[in-house]
């Protein structure tokens, strides 16, 4: 407490200070608006190389990425009207427990989820067959 004088009245009267408090600016913002969940570069050059082969293949011909706030999503289709036939997710919550990468079919069933992204886009390896003349 300090006495200012007050200047209307020329008396003396007791005025309360705040004591000063520092706050981190860039974590005052990402408690207010907290950044999305992003794919890195290596998990999209990833996802990318898969997406170049079945554009090749005829099977794919658009994608769409999302950063949400809990997940990154990267939705790929056969045609740009329509619903997705896979998604490829990264919720970093789960990464304790089942895994932080998904592959979500049209249905939502989930095709395979885990730890690697590598592992998980091995569900879009077609297998060999052998093919008898």
């Amino acid at each position: 407490m300090t006495d200012q004088p007050d200047l209307r009245h020329g008396e003396s009267r007791s005025v309360e200070t705040n004591s000063s408090v520092v706050v981190d600016l860039r974590e005052y913002k990402q408690n207010r608006d907290p950044l999305p969940v992003t794919f890195h570069r290596r998990e999209l050059d990833a996802i990318l190389w898969i997406y170049g082969r079945m554009v090749g293949e005829g099977e794919w011909r658009d994608y769409a990425i999302d950063h949400l706030g809990d997940k990154a999503v990267f939705s790929v289709f056969k045609r740009s009207g329509e619903l997705p036939l896979f998604r490829i997710e990264k919720n970093p919550k789960l990464a304790a427990k089942q895994g932080a990468f998904s592959v979500v079919n049209t249905n939502g069933m989930i095709l395979k989820r885990g730890h690697e992204l590598s592992q998980v886009l091995k569900v879009f390896d077609k297998q060999l067959k052998l093919v008898e003349k």
